[in-house]
């Protein structure tokens, strides 16, 4: 098939959109530091659109030290200043507490699990769950699986976790396939067509 000819389920018209969504969005993930990307991009999110986060990523990704968990935190007073006056990310004061608050926990369950990602895959039996949507429409905001998942993180001590936004983790990082039936990226994914990366989960370990 022709890359001019690949029938997506959303990104058109927009480069930034279309990379990420043929190239990261739904592929599972083992790596924990890519996960504490996504668990504080998507808290950043909340009321916002994902574009506006996925456009302010770089900016985030420098300001939060390439989302070393370990070095945010530690993040003090002094950094949490310098966090609400960078022009270039979200500055809300609740939602940057949050992420340093959620590295910190993000960093006990590492320790209890020996890594975050054994914690977080165990809820789908480290298998991604593949969807069958043929509509956005169709496509649920929260299921009772995030609904469970989410009031764990909250049990945790996590915070900005609601079911909506660990239903959107769960999409980014492929603990569900929600690409629709028509996307070229849902059969992809499906038949384990990933490129290999550190930290990815492989098609072998996705059965």
């Amino acid at each position: 098939m022709n890359k001019s000819e690949r029938r997506r389920c959303w990104g058109d018209g927009d480069a930034l959109m279309t990379s990420y969504h043929d190239l990261e969005w739904g592929v599972p993930l083992l790596d924990d530091g890519k996960i504490f990307e996504f668990l504080v991009l998507e808290g950043m999110q909340a009321g916002l659109s994902w574009r506006t986060i996925l456009y302010k990523r770089e900016n985030f990704r420098k300001a939060f030290h390439g989302f070393d968990a370990a070095r945010v935190a530690r993040y003090g007073e002094r950094d949490i200043r310098r966090l609400m006056a960078d022009a270039g990310i979200i500055r809300n004061g609740m939602k940057i507490r949050a992420a340093v608050n959620n590295a910190r926990r993000f960093l006990e369950v590492r320790k209890e699990f020996g890594s975050f990602a054994r914690y977080i895959w165990r809820f789908v039996d480290r298998k991604p769950i593949r969807n069958r949507f043929r509509s956005i429409a169709e496509m649920p905001p929260r299921t009772p699986l995030s609904d469970l998942i989410s009031k764990d993180l909250e049990a945790r001590g996590f915070q900005f976790v609601g079911s909506t936004i660990v239903y959107a983790h769960m999409q980014a990082t492929g603990m569900v396939n929600d690409h629709l039936v028509h996307c070229f990226r849902y059969h992809e994914l499906a038949r384990g067509k990933v490129k290999k990366a550190s930290g990815i989960l492989t098609s072998s370990e996705s059965r």
